[in-house]
């Protein structure tokens, strides 16, 4: 039996409780009662979350016990009041005892407030990234990270992360394949490796219309194929001229600059999911070869796609 805590705030971030289906299906998936979940908060009792509903909890001290203890942060951190020292001291305590100390979202901060990340690599949501920083520059915050793995601590990004992470949990213990299946029962899109970025580059360049945006995702589900103008304008039903206007009006790049973003963002996907050659993925995302696709990485994240590679590895 591996004992998962959760450390709740006042008005913690609700959606931090969804992990623990992660964890439930695990067992599912396991075939016996791998998981036993409890929530714990300072001083016990009833405690409210970001939406208003209560939570009875464990009263949380320097002698609780749990193998991994996921602590859980506010919806904005920026304005809420240090954490109590006799909370932060509990915490020290209770995490050097632990097999694993997370921070879910925001939990990063109250980790920090710890000093169980002084000289780690850390993520949070990507709104709070530089606010972390500020306020711990021993922290090594990557703010383009779904979650970081920096054994006992790990951080998540904000939300949807949170699955992720959990799901890193279940692969580092019980294996990937009873991870992927919890994530096929959990009905999620794909199992995102923590290397990956918080980002999408449809969601970036947020086209206003649908015309566009019907080009965007034919350009996503073509990378492979030269993409020319005319084809997006076509996917669009406008003239070429009137397409490539009305694209940069609403995107801020042009075509081209765009669908060189997707195919980078495809193109990193692949490198941290896969074990493909460089080869074989720049010909898939639709760059020229080898040698192009290291350009277009060089210009996108200033590294090139080998790095990424590595970062990847060590941040799952």
């Amino acid at each position: 039996m591996h004992r998962i805590s959760y450390l709740l705030p006042d008005g913690f971030q609700v959606m931090a409780l969804a992990t623990q289906a992660v964890f439930e299906f695990a067992n599912l998936v396991a075939g016996e009662p791998f998981y036993e979940v409890a929530c714990h908060s300072m001083p016990g009792g009833s405690v409210k979350a970001s939406l208003g509903t209560a939570l009875q909890t464990r009263p949380f001290t320097a002698r609780s016990t749990a193998d991994t203890w996921m602590v859980v942060g506010v919806v904005d951190p920026s304005g809420a009041p240090p954490s109590p020292p006799q909370l932060l001291q509990a915490l020290r305590k209770c995490s050097a005892r632990a097999r694993r100390t997370v921070g879910l979202c925001t939990g990063a901060f109250v980790l920090a407030e710890a000093g169980l990340l002084a000289g780690r690599r850390a993520t949070t949501h990507w709104a709070y990234a530089d606010a972390l920083q500020r306020r711990h520059p021993d922290v090594q915050v990557e703010p383009d990270r779904i979650f970081i793995a920096d054994d006992p601590i790990w951080t998540s990004a904000g939300m949807t992360a949170e699955l992720d992470l959990a799901l890193g949990l279940v692969g580092k213990d019980l294996g990937d394949d009873v991870a992927r299946s919890v994530a096929h029962r959990l009905v999620m899109h794909q199992r995102r490796s923590g290397g990956q970025s918080q980002h999408s580059e449809i969601l970036n360049l947020a086209p206003r219309s649908d015309r566009i945006a019907r080009a965007l995702e034919h350009a996503r589900r073509h990378l492979a194929q030269p993409l020319g103008v005319d084809e997006l304008a076509a996917a669009a039903n406008l003239s070429p001229r009137q397409f490539s206007r009305v694209f940069t009006a609403e995107t801020g790049q042009s075509p081209a600059k765009a669908v060189e973003r997707l195919r980078v963002e495809a193109a990193r996907l692949m490198i941290e999911r896969s074990r493909q050659p460089l080869e074989v993925i720049a010909r898939e995302t639709g760059f020229r070869d080898r040698r192009h696709l290291r350009e277009a990485f060089m210009r996108g994240f200033g590294k090139p796609p080998q790095s990424l590679r590595r970062d990847a590895r060590l941040g799952s």
